[in-house]
Formats: C-alpha cells, sequence, structure tokens
C-alpha cells in the first residue's frame, strides 16, 4: 500500500516540483474552508489568485490541469455552473475557432515564413531597426487581421529559428531527429551564443506581441471587444478609427519610442544581440535552403505566398469568421502542397489544442467572475462619477482589471453597463460614446501588463517557444513592464485631455 500511495503522489502533476504540487493541494483543501466562512465573494477573488499563480508557473507546470482542477472544485463548490462556463465558452466560440484552425493553418506557411523571416534578420543588422520593424509590422497586421493570427507567426518564426542554431550546436545533422528543449549535447564553447541567442529571440518576440497590442486596439478588427464596441455603438471601421485616434495614435507613437529606448540604452532585459556566430549559421541556412530547393520547393514556396495573400485580404475584409478562414487556409495549403497523410496535419493542431483547452478553463474563472459580481463594486464606482473624471475612472478600472483577468470578459461587462446607463437617461450620447472609448483603450492598453490581460500573450507565453528561449511569466510581465508605464499613462493622459 505505501507503494501504491508513493505511485500517486509520484504520478500527480508529473515531473513538477514538490513544492508546486503541495501548493496545489493546499489550494484545493483551503477553498472549500475559506467558502464556508468568508463566503463566496472573497472565495472568487482568492480562486482568481489562484489561477493567476498557476499562470505564473507555466514553465514549472502546463496550467491547464492545476488551473483544470482548481476550475472543476469551482464548479463543485458552486462558485460558478456548467450552465454559465458553457455560456461564457459558447460568447468567445470565434476564438476557439480561431485557435483550432487558423494557429495550424500558419503552421502549413512555416516554409514561406522562415524565408521572409531568415533573410529579414540576417540583413537587417541593426537590433534596433530590426526591433521596430517587428513592432511595427505586427502592430499594422493587427490593426487588420487579428492579435492571435500574428502571434501564431511570431510563435512559427522563433520556434523555426531557434530549431535551426539548437540543431547546429547539438552538433546534429540537419535532417536527423532532434529535440531542441534538450541541452544535454549543446558543446560547451556554444553555451554563451545560445543564451544571447534566446535572449534575442525573447526581445524581438516581446516587441512584436507589444506590436499586436498597438494595432488591435486602432480598428473595429483589432481585438474581440473592440467590434463588440463597434456593434454596440454602431461605428463603422473609419469612424471607429477616427474617434479613438485621440488616445491610440499617441500611444502607438509613445509604443515606438518605447521600444526604440529599451533597444537603445538597452534597459530591463532588453538590448540582447544577435550572435555573429549564430547569425552566420542562419545564414549558410538560408543559403542552403535556396540552393537545395528543387521545382516542387519553390512551387511550395509560391502557393504559400498566395494563400498568404489570399488570408490577408479575406481577414481584411471579414469575409468569414477568423478560424473559417483558418480551416480555408489548411484546405488550400494541403491540397497544393501534396500534404494529405492524416499523421502530418495532425501535427499542426498540436501547438494550438492545448492552449484552446486552457483557454475554456480560463473561461470557467471567468463564468466564477461573472456569477460571483466580483467586480461589481468597481463597476458601481466608475458609474458614481460625472463628466471626465468618469471617463478617466472607466479607463483605470478597466486597465487594471483587464491586466488580472479578460479583456473581452471586461469590456463586455462596462459596454453592458454603460449601454444601460445611457437608455436609462444617466448619461447623455456624448457620454456614451466618450466612455466607449475609454473601455476600448482600457481594455487593450494597461492589459499588456501581464500575460494574462491579453489572449495573445497568454498564447506566447503558453507555446513551445516560451519555454525554450526561457521567456517565463514573471520574465514577461519584465519585459512588458516598460511598455505597460509608458502607454498606459499615454491613454491616461489622452483620455484626459484629448476627449
Amino acid at each position: 500500500m505505501k507503494n501504491i500511495a508513493s505511485a500517486f503522489s509520484d504520478n500527480f502533476l508529473g515531473y513538477s516540483p514538490k513544492w508546486y504540487e503541495r501548493s496545489i493541494i493546499f489550494f484545493l483543501i483551503l477553498n472549500p474552508i475559506l467558502l464556508h466562512t468568508v463566503g463566496p465573494f472573497i472565495t472568487g477573488w482568492v480562486l482568481m489568485a489562484q489561477f493567476i499563480f498557476t499562470l505564473a508557473m507555466a514553465l514549472k507546470c502546463y496550467p491547464l490541469q492545476p488551473g483544470g482542477l482548481l476550475a472543476i472544485e469551482a464548479i463543485i463548490l458552486g462558485l460558478a455552473s456548467p450552465e454559465k462556463v458553457y455560456e461564457e465558452t459558447l460568447i468567445n466560440f470565434p476564438v476557439i475557432l480561431l485557435l483550432m484552425f487558423m494557429v495550424a493553418g500558419i503552421y502549413f506557411m512555416k516554409e514561406f515564413l522562415l524565408y521572409i523571416f531568415a533573410n529579414l534578420i540576417v540583413k537587417v543588422r541593426s537590433k534596433i531597426a530590426l526591433s521596430l520593424l517587428f513592432s511595427s509590422i505586427a502592430a499594422f497586421l493587427s490593426a487588420f487581421l487579428d492579435a492571435l493570427t500574428v502571434t501564431a507567426v511570431l510563435i512559427s518564426v522563433g520556434v523555426g529559428f531557434y530549431s535551426v542554431y539548437h540543431r547546429f550546436a547539438s552538433a546534429k545533422e540537419s535532417h536527423s531527429d532532434h529535440d531542441q528543449s534538450d541541452d544535454s549535447s549543446i558543446d560547451s564553447d556554444k553555451e554563451d551564443a545560445l543564451d544571447n541567442f534566446r535572449g534575442f529571440l525573447r526581445n524581438v518576440l516581446m516587441h512584436g506581441a507589444v506590436g499586436t497590442a498597438l494595432g488591435g486596439v486602432c480598428t473595429l478588427v483589432g481585438e474581440p471587444q473592440n467590434l463588440l464596441i463597434a456593434h454596440i455603438m454602431e461605428w463603422q471601421f473609419a469612424e471607429f478609427f477616427l474617434t479613438m485616434a485621440p488616445v491610440t495614435m499617441p500611444v502607438l507613437l509613445v509604443g515606438l519610442l518605447t521600444c526604440f529606448t529599451l533597444e537603445k540604452f538597452k534597459l530591463l532585459g532588453y538590448g540582447y544581440q544577435l550572435p555573429d556566430e549564430v547569425r552566420e549559421v542562419l545564414e549558410k541556412f538560408a543559403q542552403k535552403e535556396t540552393a537545395n530547393r528543387d521545382d516542387r520547393g519553390r512551387a511550395r514556396l509560391i502557393v504559400q505566398a498566395v494563400v498568404g495573400i489570399i488570408l490577408i485580404l479575406a481577414l481584411a475584409f471579414h469575409v468569414a469568421e477568423v478560424g473559417l478562414i483558418g480551416l480555408g487556409i489548411i484546405i488550400l495549403l494541403t491540397a497544393f502542397n501534396g500534404v494529405t497523410e492524416e499523421h502530418r496535419i495532425g501535427k499542426a493542431f498540436e501547438e494550438a489544442l492545448p492552449f484552446t483547452a486552457l483557454l475554456v478553463v480560463f473561461f470557467s474563472i471567468v463564468a466564477v467572475i461573472h456569477e460571483q459580481h466580483l467586480f461589481k463594486p468597481i463597476i458601481n464606482w466608475t458609474l458614481s462619477m460625472e463628466g471626465n473624471s468618469q471617463l478617466v475612472a472607466f479607463y483605470v478600472a478597466n486597465g487594471v482589471l483587464s491586466a488580472i483577468s479578460d479583456n473581452v470578459f471586461v469590456a463586455t461587462i462596462y459596454i453592458s453597463e454603460a449601454k444601460s446607463a445611457f437608455v436609462s437617461g444617466a448619461i447623455t450620447r456624448e457620454q456614451f460614446e466618450l466612455i466607449a472609448v475609454a473601455i476600448n483603450t482600457g481594455t487593450n492598453i494597461p492589459s499588456v501588463a501581464t500575460p494574462n490581460g491579453q489572449a495573445a500573450f497568454l498564447f506566447l507565453l503558453t507555446s513551445a517557444v516560451a519555454s525554450l528561449i526561457r521567456l517565463s511569466y514573471i520574465e514577461m510581465i519584465k519585459l512588458a513592464f516598460p511598455y505597460a508605464i509608458t502607454m498606459s499613462v499615454t491613454g491616461f493622459l489622452g483620455v484626459m485631455y484629448f476627449l
């Protein structure tokens, strides 16, 4: 019996540290006690803090399992109902559809993306210029596409580059089996270069991730909550852009200026340069790939380029739900590039499906927030204010709550409450429009402070590339901190003085 008990203990959360396993067990024991002593409201806030803790420890254990146990317990304790979880999931079904199909579609464009970005990285030798380029491209694409799709591109590129150099540093043949997460075979004289390359990738990926937020806040298709707000306010694309511009344009400029400053003065974990040895390996890789590419290889690149253009146009004109466009991309790329085996197609879904499951668990925590009215006191406080002070209060409240929970959920709650106030005559149409700007910018800008504030950030944190380049929750917060401060303050001043 002792051996069986030991086996159960060993199996629980696998190879996670024992202190982490004990912490999760402590949480599971604590929550029922809190529920029966201090009530569901405080227990709900504690549960949310516990879930954020599992996200922070993502490199110790993937958050799906510990976070899922907390979510299951919350439902058993009655903090949220299965029906409410299903409702929250259904509301966010377009995001789930996107993750299921669009990320897999990007996987089949990896060859083309590596070709483009490999040439970009080896030819643009200035780290400052490269960082601004990554941030600007991500901002532009996110304004017309969506942040998760752009993040999927960044992840694919990051994993591809890392794999190329890691294989070289491990002295493995280009076509041999290779575990890029295993550093045991790394040559000792290449360890420093690999560490610097990790830092370089952390920098450019974070610049790109922040870029998705800079562009995503500007247009009605940039983020899911933008579309919701535009629908309620009956704003078209141009009207939405111009209404938000007094706040979003200064934030965009300050964001890019922050990118320049961080790299110029090598502040807060930025300033890593691409080692010459790594640049040489990537150059040789690009040259070798070009030299070895036969007619079929060139045809694959042409197909991927054409489908890429189709993807951008389809997303920009919103011809269908993003996820359905992703499914179409999968069909086109696999059909015209000869990928017909089930196991080869299935591999494309490995990256996104764990995160999709984690996102549904996250919606369970959102259901707790909703059913226990955890944000109600803050909502009442903002609605009790008037004039410009009310706009500032909406911006701050939405920013703080989005940084600790889900910005789409926060925007949904606040725009609904603001609409109710308008319908009842408590606020004018003009004030309602200004509040909508404060809600949109509040949920999009300060939420870059934490990985759980933006779905794109959370996707990056839980992706394969995060563990490879040592991008932990705390590291991501540190790298996002200067952006969060400068962009949030600029947005605050924009709401206060420009609206």
